[in-house]
């Protein structure tokens, strides 16, 4: 079973980010990049299934500009095969994402993508699903669990009720939520063998992939500073308080 992961670059979480003077998007210089949580979960996840014998080979797709390798290197030092490049320097969203993923797919002989449910700088949710669609493959969202069984992936998910467990045909498309597993460290010698790994850098003009994308960014604002809070003397003066100025009485 051959297994293609995509990988999203994105801002570190535990930064603050800063906005570019005219609002038009986040400062990217000097910034720490991390490979998408859920994606992360995704790989761990590949690798866990390598280990079990039931995955043969696991290849990493991502599209971004030319240090996104520094991303997908830390992911091959983690136990991926190889991985794809999709040179592209401007702008990318969920729905180009998707026909990217989608023409990789035909290219091999993949039986199953598995990645992320979401990126956490755009939030969008919904690339696996354009995906699926345009391959017209089934799909398990929100994976919390993840079995192969007779070429079918047997999938739980949690939802309001409790737990889901749904069986799909392979090949097919799973995305991972944050209770799937713990992706491993990727060790200091295995870093530098994963320079060595089978990595392929071609351009959307290569996959026949336009660059043209639905939605882009007018302008980005950082939320209005919070005010202090204040002691009051009495509940009367709360109450007061509450009715006008907080306006929730």
């Amino acid at each position: 079973m051959k297994i293609l992961v995509p990988v999203k670059r994105v801002p570190d979480w535990q930064i603050k980010l800063k906005l570019l003077p005219d609002g038009s998007n986040i400062q990217t210089d000097g910034i720490k990049w991390i490979i998408n949580t859920f994606d992360e979960i995704a790989v761990e996840e590949a690798i866990r299934l390598k280990e079990k014998g039931l995955a043969t080979e696991i290849v990493l797709v991502s599209v971004g500009p030319a240090d996104v390798r520094q991303r997908l290197e830390y992911a091959l030092a983690m136990g991926a095969d190889s991985a794809i490049l999709v040179k592209h320097d401007g702008p990318a969203d969920s729905d180009l994402a998707s026909r990217v993923i989608a023409e990789v797919f035909r290219r091999g002989s993949y039986s199953m993508i598995l990645m992320g449910k979401q990126a956490i700088d755009s939030d969008s949710s919904q690339t696996a699903q354009l995906v699926a669609a345009r391959l017209n493959l089934p799909q398990a969202c929100f994976a919390s669990k993840v079995t192969i069984e007779n070429e079918s992936a047997i999938v739980t998910r949690e939802v309001d009720g409790g737990l889901e467990t749904i069986k799909i045909p392979m090949p097919c498309v799973v995305s991972t939520d944050l209770r799937l597993n713990e992706p491993r460290y990727a060790a200091l010698p295995n870093l530098m063998k994963a320079k060595k790994k089978p990595f392929e850098e071609i351009t959307l003009d290569a996959l026949g992939v336009s660059p043209d994308v639905k939605v882009s960014i007018k302008k980005l604002s950082l939320p209005e500073t919070r005010k202090a809070g204040r002691k009051v003397g009495s509940v009367a003066e709360l109450v007061a308080a509450l009715q006008g100025e907080a306006k929730v009485l």
